[in-house]
């Protein structure tokens, strides 16, 4: 747990313990960028097939790379404490590591009241869900992987940059 926040309450809770949504009516507009990763573990047969476009679905990164677009536009649909945001960009990309791993990065950025940490999230999450889907008659032993937060900027709490890469 981060230090400066251990003893700040969660704040999607009332003081009865309800959940609620968060009013950011009085936060100032800002400009909000967030970078977050996920990782797919595959066979090295997965791995060449995705690469060489030979699975019979088509390409499968341009189609995760779809798919992660449209979850970090639709985030507020999934996640039920998210506030809808106008998104002006989204971004996802791919990075064999390895033989075996797939690295998914997404950014996100908007002008808003509120981040945008959980569309970054949602975007690494959902592409990794799609690269499993087309993959998993090949390889049904696919891992998802350390999805988490990389960078996030904007906003009151300031800038964040994950060290432990």
């Amino acid at each position: 747990m981060n230090e400066n926040h251990a003893a700040e309450p969660l704040t999607h809770f009332d003081d009865q313990g309800r959940s609620h949504m968060v009013d950011v009516g009085a936060k100032e507009i800002t400009r909000r960028f967030a970078r977050a990763s996920a990782m797919v573990g595959m066979e090295a047969a997965t791995s060449r097939l995705i690469r060489d476009c030979g699975l019979s679905k088509g390409d499968v990164l341009e189609v995760a790379r779809i798919a992660g677009i449209m979850a970090a536009k639709r985030t507020s649909d999934l996640v039920p404490l998210c506030h809808p945001l106008p998104l002006e960009s989204v971004a996802v990309t791919f990075e064999f590591v390895n033989d075996t791993t797939l690295r998914i990065e997404a950014t996100a950025s908007v002008q808003a009241r509120t981040g945008v940490e959980i569309e970054a999230l949602a975007a690494v999450s959902i592409a990794a869900l799609t690269v499993y889907d087309m993959c998993k008659a090949v390889d049904r032993g696919m891992t998802i992987q350390r999805v988490c937060l990389e960078e996030k900027a904007g906003g009151r709490s300031g800038h964040f940059l994950r060290k432990d890469r």
